[in-house]
């Protein structure tokens, strides 16, 4: 039985703006682009989230619902300073840690000699760290497994912890609703709600077959959390074929123009994965409201925006009158480029 803990700073970017500038702490706040060249929200604090304003939403949107909106576009180097000083504490107390992005990880302390293997304490303790010497705040949730550990970290959000031990998981999954697993967007959702299905423990009326027969192979993933099952361990050193980011919107959209509008917010995230890593094609990935996908990629040996765009508009004359669910972005990394370099910097003149 695995002990994983999940930890995700409080709205991270904000909180680090909120950090240098305290006079920003209790006005609302969004980092992101701005309205007049099409800016989308990357994340914005709690008084922000009072209006409604959320990641992924158009900066012009955000600033209808709420006119007084800070408005600021953020600072990546300094968040990728703070992610680093982030992971420089985790490590202290596992070496298993395997970081989502710059704001969360997943640790593994099954085998942490830290307060005698107590993951409840470990993860006070990273929480408590956290806020003594970088002045920010996290939530964490501690599970057998990382999805359930994940969904922990989000019940007693924001600055808080969950813990879900083994003997509680059958009593918790029963009682989770589908549209928490991640993966289930709305649509998702509203296609499950036609079915009865609201929560994981009405699944087991339908059965594994009749999931993946309506739903593919997300239907055999959804049985398998539904039932608290995931077995994937933390992975600290795999060798990574690609970088992307995606979003699964709230709301379907129909135009291309909109989809260019989300991929410019996923754009400065996927340049913070890469972190100038080779790369030697670039893919465009477009889900539509029937849960079928399209992909669209093109040879490139450094990212273009201008290409990504085109793609974008190119693949979306697949949708055939279909709105489109999810908006994704990625690259195909070039390990020979990079080992060729690595090789040229460490000959000895």
């Amino acid at each position: 039985m695995r002990k994983i803990i999940h930890v995700d700073m409080d709205c991270f970017y904000a909180a680090v703006e909120m950090r240098a500038h305290p006079e920003w702490r209790d006005i609302p706040l969004a980092i992101g682009g701005r309205a007049e060249r099409r800016g989308v929200i990357a994340t914005c604090n709690y008084p922000a989230r009072k209006f409604g304003i959320h990641s992924a939403m158009s900066s012009h949107q955000a600033l209808q619902r709420c006119p007084h909106l800070l408005l600021v576009p953020g600072n990546m180097a300094d968040y990728k300073a703070v992610s680093l000083q982030l992971r420089e504490i985790f490590h202290r107390y596992t070496h298993l840690v395997e970081p989502l992005s710059l704001d969360e990880a997943y640790l593994d302390v099954t085998d942490s000699t830290w307060f005698a293997g107590s993951a409840t304490r470990i993860a006070e303790h990273i929480r408590h760290t956290i806020h003594e010497e970088l002045q920010l705040t996290a939530s964490a949730g501690v599970a057998p497994n990382k999805f359930l550990a994940k969904i922990a970290s989000d019940e007693n959000k924001p600055d808080g912890l969950f813990v879900l031990p083994p003997a509680a998981v059958a009593d918790f999954v029963r009682q989770l609703p589908l549209a928490k697993i991640p993966g289930v967007g709305r649509k998702t959702a509203e296609k499950l709600s036609t079915m009865g299905l609201t929560h994981c423990a009405q699944l087991g009326e339908v059965g594994e077959a009749e999931l993946i027969r309506r739903f593919g192979k997300f239907g055999a993933l959804l049985w398998q959390r539904a039932l608290g099952i995931d077995d994937r361990e933390v992975q600290t050193d795999r060798i990574r074929k690609s970088v992307g980011v995606e979003t699964t919107l709230q709301e379907d959209i129909q135009q291309a123009e909109q989809g260019i509008v989300v991929l410019s917010g996923l754009w400065p995230e996927l340049v913070n994965r890469l972190n100038n890593r080779a790369i030697k094609g670039l893919c465009i990935k477009l889900k539509f409201d029937d849960f079928t996908q399209t992909t669209l990629s093109r040879r490139c040996a450094e990212l273009d925006a201008d290409m990504a765009e085109q793609l974008c508009i190119e693949a979306w004359a697949r949708a055939n009158g279909r709105s489109v669910r999810l908006v994704g972005v990625s690259v195909e990394l070039d390990h020979e480029q990079e080992a060729a370099h690595s090789e040229q910097l460490s000959f000895d003149w």
